[in-house]
């Protein structure tokens, strides 16, 4: 049972130190929004997919360009247009005369890191072909489904003050990505920073350097898995997203793939900050971004003045947070690594959480 303890906090601290030095890599590019930068990454480790709805210029495409560089991976950029047509992200079979034969051309959504700006301006017949991409990490063109690289993750951005000429994703669609963020404007320091950093002919972004690969990322994923959740964590992480289904301020609430997020991005993020057991602070901080794009508010509501982003906000205030202390994190632990042993040993410790590998069935 040490040993097994000693591996989960190796694991885990190998998932922090990766972390911390993909982080930094990237905050030489993006200055000042490290909370962003450690939220991407949750979204990462979960095998997930970023909404970023934020006004032109705050550096969405340079942080997705630092991010696929830290991560050794290969970077697309996809500008939404009304005449972008499926086969422009997918790839498209070429005619070749010299032998008579069709080759496939690869689109840019085959790349570790793919930025698609502005994707509601892409058509819903062009948006759609992106379902399947962040669904099941492969696309099908021409009746040949292909696999996708491995890791795959996928940032798009809205624009959300121009309306003219867009198409409104669905709700379908808005619920197949993890998190929905914001850069926002810098504050003075920061900017007056920035605007020093870039005293050059280059941009900072291309001095950012691999400091992982795509093996050890895959090796991530899995290992967040085994981070453990208190049933009682598990419980207040449920009522959370069922008080979205009945609160009058909401016509459409979070769906179970909601939870699910929810659940696993708490698990990413307590071990990014080196604890292999959920706090329930890990919910709270990740509610909203998971929550955000997956309600819908009723009419009469946004007349008053009311947004997703503060219904949810007082749904969080009005939930009773389980008690937790310092002392209950090395229970956590040692009924994470090995409750089988401290059945046998007749302790007393909390129950594995086996629900966990289950929650990968109940998705979609």
């Amino acid at each position: 049972m040490a040993h097994d303890e000693s591996a989960m906090r190796n694991r885990v601290e190998a998932v922090a130190d990766w972390g911390e030095a993909v982080g930094k890599s990237v905050e030489r590019a993006i200055l000042g929004k490290p909370q962003v930068i450690e939220k991407m990454l949750v979204a990462l480790l979960c095998r997930g997919h970023v909404l970023l709805e934020d006004v032109p210029g705050v550096g969405k495409t340079v942080l997705a360009n630092a991010l696929a560089r830290s991560i050794g991976g290969a970077f697309s950029r996809i500008q939404s247009t009304p005449d972008l047509l499926p086969t422009d992200i997918t790839g498209v079979s070429v005619y070749n005369p010299k032998d008579g034969t069709f080759g496939f051309k690869q689109g840019p959504v085959h790349a570790n890191v793919v930025l698609v700006d502005e994707i509601n301006r892409a058509t819903p017949r062009t948006q759609s072909a992106l379902l399947e991409a962040m669904a099941e990490d492969q696309v099908t063109v021409d009746g040949e489904t292909m696999t996708l690289p491995d890791p795959f993750f996928l940032i798009a951005t809205e624009n959300p003050i121009e309306f003219e000429g867009t198409y409104p994703l669905p709700e379908a669609q808005k619920d197949r990505f993890f998190l929905s963020l914001s850069l926002g404007y810098p504050d003075v320091e920061t900017e007056l920073a920035i605007i020093e950093s870039q005293r050059r002919s280059t941009h900072p972004v291309t001095d950012v350097r691999a400091v992982a690969d795509s093996a050890a990322i895959l090796r991530y994923q899995e290992a967040i898995h085994q981070i453990f959740v208190q049933e009682e964590v598990r419980r207040y992480i449920v009522g959370l997203i069922a008080a979205t289904r009945r609160d009058d301020a909401f016509r459409l609430g979070v769906s179970p793939r909601g939870s699910l997020a929810l659940f696993r991005g708490s698990q990413a993020l307590a071990a990014l900050r080196r604890r292999d057991y959920v706090l329930p602070d890990d919910v709270k901080e990740l509610f909203v971004p998971v929550c955000e794009k997956r309600v819908i508010v009723h009419p009469d509501q946004v007349y008053r003045g009311v947004s997703a982003r503060s219904a949810l906000d007082r749904l969080l205030d009005m939930a009773e947070v389980p008690p937790m202390d310092g002392t209950q994190g090395a229970g956590f632990r040692s009924a994470a690594v090995d409750s089988a042993d401290a059945a046998a040993a007749g302790s007393a410790a909390v129950p594995r959480d086996t629900d966990n590998a289950d929650t990968e069935d109940a998705e979609g």
